[in-house]
């Protein structure tokens, strides 16, 4: 993954709000990269209403042009 690249939330790990909840399925661009507190890497991705929040890479699927 890197920045730039558009990415579709496929699935939520852990039990979430309404609102992060209706991410899912949404396609948003990645804009940065962040540690979390287990050593993990987050991706950072905001979405067409402006809204940015952070998931796992492994609750994101590269989107194909």
């Amino acid at each position: 993954m890197q920045i730039g690249q558009k990415v579709k939330v496929y699935r939520l790990r852990d039990r979430v709000s309404p609102a992060l909840a209706s991410k899912l399925g949404q396609v948003g661009t990645i804009k940065q990269f962040k540690m979390t507190d287990a050593s993990g890497v987050g991706v950072v991705v905001q979405f067409d209403d402006n809204s940015t929040t952070w998931f796992f890479e492994d609750e994101l699927k590269p989107v194909e042009s």
